[in-house]
């Protein structure tokens, strides 16, 4: 059911002596209807497109915004055709009448007239989620982008154009406390101060001039979302119409990409992720990747993996990622795993290199640790895992053997082992680390 009625009083032309008429006219419903729901406040710009049925002279076009969340502050209506002959006076609000407004408008033309009326509006929401869809070899996803659309504004938009804004955008004052006031301006009677939503209305309103875009064409494919750069924001506009009546969530499809290139890691960290192994899922936002033509915006991504030729899918694990600029790296943490496994164990502790003063009291040594590693991988396909180790000191020195595929120095005092298993396989290696106490830290560094 609609929520914002309209009604058009056509006053007739009458002599002074006899008491003018007037006509009661239901407004058609809107040619179209266009949300732009912003992510950073609880905004949504619409921009409907209906006609109007004038007469030559003096209309009034009551409307009534009750039990929605609409600024009545915001309203705004545009001629779309024979602009020169029509002017739209003023907007007034009835004293002592709550959630009503009369255009006053001036034709010097008789018929219908289609126009654009925009206004603000709370109570419309978007997020975005993903699911990725891993293959057997897990070396390609297909990554399918969703937005989910909530309308809690009171009012039902049906076969609506949506438009997603992605940044943050300043506004004066809260669009669902303006839509509760009781009166517009606080109190009856008080003259419309156009300059207060100045600002509002150029950071939404640029999106007013732009045209409307003929969605009949596109009906029956599957819909996508067209994305633009505009300034420091950016805009998805989801193709086709959608009706979204009040009180509903709808999911609408963003993007759909097969085949992108991912890596899949597994770290062990014992100082950040305890004894267990955490799987990881990176790939980047570039075209190498099939991506890279837009942002993308943040939500959770959930991911599944296809075993066999049917369909199915088991599932592997889920996270929540920020906005993702072009050419940007992401990794996801998908969770601890149980199917691979590292084991670290101390296999001797000494020390050595005692350092004394003239009184005997100890001013230095060294302690030598020896690890060993083993990592097993119980999957049926070969994987990548990177070991940390931290040692809480920038004096040491390590002596390494064993089979893995790669080391490197990450910072002062951490280092990093990278090895390659194959499907049902384990590798093992080993370190003995020397760390410097006291004045050893000098004579070590010389």
């Amino acid at each position: 059911m609609k929520r914002i009625i309209f009604t058009l009083l056509i006053i007739a032309a009458v002599t002074s002596a006899v008491q003018a008429k007037v006509d009661l006219v239901t407004l058609p419903k809107r040619n179209m209807v266009q949300l732009t729901i912003y992510n950073s406040a609880d905004m949504t710009l619409v921009r409907e497109s209906r006609d109007l049925t004038l007469k030559n002279g003096k209309n009034k076009l009551q409307f009534s915004w009750a039990n929605t969340l609409i600024d009545p502050t915001s309203l705004e209506m545009l001629p779309k055709a024979n602009a020169d002959k029509i002017d739209i006076a003023d907007l007034t609000y009835p004293p002592r009448v709550r959630n009503l407004g009369l255009w006053n408008i001036k034709s010097g033309v008789s018929g219908k007239v289609p126009v654009e009326i925009t206004y603000l509006t709370s109570g419309l929401s978007w997020r975005a989620f993903y699911m990725g869809t891993l293959t057997e070899d897990e070396k390609t996803m297909r990554l399918q982008g969703y937005v989910r659309v909530t309308n809690n504004s009171g009012e039902d938009y049906e076969n609506a154009q949506t438009r997603l804004i992605v940044g943050k955008v300043h506004i004066l004052d809260q669009i669902a406390d303006l839509a509760r006031r009781k009166y517009p301006y606080g109190r009856p009677g008080v003259p419309v101060p156009t300059e207060k939503f100045e600002k509002l209305r150029e950071e939404a309103g640029y999106l007013r001039t732009r045209a409307w875009v003929d969605v009949s064409d596109v009906a029956r494919r599957p819909k996508e979302i067209k994305k633009e750069g505009l300034s420091e924001y950016f805009l998805y506009t989801i193709e086709g119409t959608e009706t979204i009546p009040t009180g509903w969530s709808k999911r609408l499809l963003s993007f759909d990409v097969d085949e992108v290139p991912v890596v899949n890691l597994y770290k062990y960290e014992q100082q950040r992720y305890g004894n267990s192994v955490v799987r990881f899922l990176s790939f980047k936002n570039d075209e190498e990747h099939k991506l890279g033509e837009t942002p993308i915006p943040g939500g959770m991504l959930k991911v599944y993996r296809g075993v066999d030729d049917k369909g199915h899918l088991s599932y592997t694990g889920q996270s929540s990622f920020k906005y993702i600029p072009v050419d940007e790296d992401v990794e996801l943490n998908l969770g601890a795993v149980g199917n691979i496994v590292v084991e670290p164990t101390l296999m001797d502790y000494s020390t050595a290199n005692y350092r004394f003063d003239r009184r005997g009291n100890i001013t230095g040594f060294d302690e030598i640790r020896k690890f060993k590693i083993e990592v097993k991988n119980t999957r049926e396909i070969g994987v990548k895992v990177e070991i940390q180790r931290n040692f809480n000191t920038p004096y040491w020195d390590l002596e390494k053997s064993g089979d893995f595929d790669k080391f490197e120095k990450v910072d002062l005092d951490t280092v990093k082992f990278t090895l390659i298993l194959k499907p049902r396989s384990a590798k093992k290696f080993e370190y003995i680390l020397t760390t410097y106490h006291g004045v050893r830290r000098e004579e070590a560094s010389r």
